[in-house]
């Protein structure tokens, strides 16, 4: 192990103690945003100390081994301990290099997934449904909760747009890499002559702003507008005007919602997924910067960046930034996401190993 990583690790102990201690505190314990915050930090040193301390006891078990090796009688259960311990080491140092590197801070929060139709009309919007279902379903496998903000349905029961919350541990971590041009080759349900169609949507994934770092709106920036809900929803449609429209004049950004029953609820969810529409702005434009000078594995998650095809007559979804092919469609538009979102992750963390110098 090079020495820069071990320093890095010793100090996990050390901050452990740390940490134990502010978690032992009253006044820490009264304040439940900072003990929450604390006690995630508390659970990520303990997984890195952890496997720390595994990998300084089988450093111990090989240099055991290897004096045994002069043992006729020891000799050859020495030799299999020489084994074990060399190649558990590989893996506990891949672990440890993995678990060191740098997170950005928004993996952590919740998200907002907003999905909208493009080029296949209809047929584009019921696969928006079709996505829509899939992260939800995603969801409840994983135990997030998920809620509706705003959804503008098509004449057929898709979507030709639909923006989620996604609310549980790590949402924006697992899904950010969802976000871009997701394409889908079908026979669609209208069509009479048995033809594959293409169509396509774009899915945009934003964390949900921090309350206090959140950009200030300025009044005067907004026109918000109220409306009739429209679409299913009982008695309570058409009768008063619920729905909210939020419009940021300087950038021309929209959000609308009309799922809550209370002009007053639909009002602070609009400007919530207006809030994070304005700092995914900002963030796309940091990154096509750095795209300019180095264009990662992942892409930017840009709408225009092509990122997967799910093909129905061969039941295969291939992500295409890292060559993945799966045959499992059915199961992974029924919310068996998990292989796709751990092998983005992988080549991700790859990526920031190679940067590191560490590959």
């Amino acid at each position: 192990m090079k020495p820069f990583l071990r320093s890095q690790l010793e100090r996990y102990a050390q901050r452990l103690q740390e940490l134990d201690f502010l978690l032992s505190r009253e006044d820490i314990m009264a304040d439940m945003a900072q003990y929450r915050s604390i006690s995630r930090e508390h659970a990520e040193v303990t997984a890195v100390a952890g496997r720390y301390a595994r990998y300084r006891q089988r450093e111990t078990d090989l240099g055991s081994a290897r004096e045994m090796l002069d043992d006729p009688d020891m000799a050859e259960m020495a030799q299999e301990e020489v084994q074990s311990a060399e190649a558990e080491l590989v893996q506990l140092e891949d672990e440890l290099q993995r678990m060191l590197l740098p997170k950005d801070p928004d993996d952590a929060r919740n998200a907002f997934v907003e999905i909208r139709a493009g080029t296949g009309g209809d047929e584009s919007a019921l696969f928006a449904a079709d996505l829509a279902r899939m992260y939800t379903r995603y969801a409840a496998t994983v135990g997030w909760k998920v809620e509706i903000m705003s959804a503008n349905e098509s004449e057929l029961g898709g979507y030709k747009e639909v923006v989620l919350r996604l609310e549980g541990d790590d949402v924006y971590g697992a899904l950010r890499f969802e976000s871009g041009g997701h394409r889908v080759q079908r026979v669609p349900a209208t069509e009479t002559q048995g033809r594959i169609h293409t169509s396509a949507c774009t899915v945009a994934v934003m964390p949900e702003p921090d309350a206090q770092a959140a950009i200030t709106l300025n009044p005067a920036d907004l026109r918000i507008d109220t409306f009739r809900a429209s679409g299913a929803g009982g008695q309570h449609i058409n009768k008063t005007d619920s729905a909210v429209r939020v419009v940021h004049l300087p950038t021309g950004l929209v959000a609308e919602c009309q799922d809550g029953r209370s002009q007053h609820s639909n009002k602070a969810k609009a400007l919530q997924v207006l809030q994070a529409r304005l700092q995914e702005k900002e963030r796309s434009e940091r990154a096509a910067k750095e795209a300019a000078t180095r264009k990662g594995l992942i892409g930017s998650g840009d709408r225009s960046d092509r990122i997967r095809t799910y093909n129905f007559p061969q039941g295969r979804l291939t992500d295409h930034r890292i060559n993945l092919t799966l045959y499992k469609l059915l199961a992974v538009m029924e919310g068996d996401l998990g292989d796709v979102i751990e092998a983005l992750q992988h080549a991700r963390e790859a990526e920031l190993l190679a940067e590191l110098g560490l590959e």
